[in-house]
């Protein structure tokens, strides 16, 4: 529901976050491939958006993309929003965090059965229950 989204000015977003999430979420940046803390990670849990802390993806819909980013085929009900992207001469589907509208990364038409989806997600735009203190 719009009225319940998480409602944070622009310098609020700026002291809550680092330089480099920042830039990620509310800039709609990219961190290089193979470069991400999650893109090789294996543990079983769930990941949530690291600006709000919403629920997004399940380890057990993880796969290995080969894209340099950690990829999931299937995210959680409600957890997503999906964005029409003309930016930098492509069409693509931006994904968003539903209560933040953080930006994560893209969704592809390119992934595993069942879903045949492949969420491309930036590691520094999701938090696994393994780093929540």
């Amino acid at each position: 529901m719009e009225d319940q989204k998480e409602k944070i000015s622009d310098s609020q977003w700026r002291e809550k976050l680092s330089d480099d999430q920042y830039y990620i979420l509310r800039e709609k940046g990219t961190e290089r491939p193979w470069t991400g803390k999650y893109n090789q990670h294996k543990s079983e849990g769930k990941y949530y958006c690291s600006g709000c802390m919403n629920p997004l993806f399940e380890s057990a819909h993880k796969f290995e993309s080969g894209s340099g980013w950690p990829s999931f085929y299937e995210c959680l009900k409600n957890s997503v929003n999906e964005i029409r992207d003309i930016s930098h001469g492509m069409v693509r589907t931006e994904v968003v965090c539903s209560n933040c509208d953080g930006h994560l990364g893209h969704v592809f038409p390119d992934g595993p059965k069942p879903t045949g989806l492949r969420y491309c997600i930036n590691s520094i735009s999701i938090i696994h229950d393994d780093d929540i203190k």
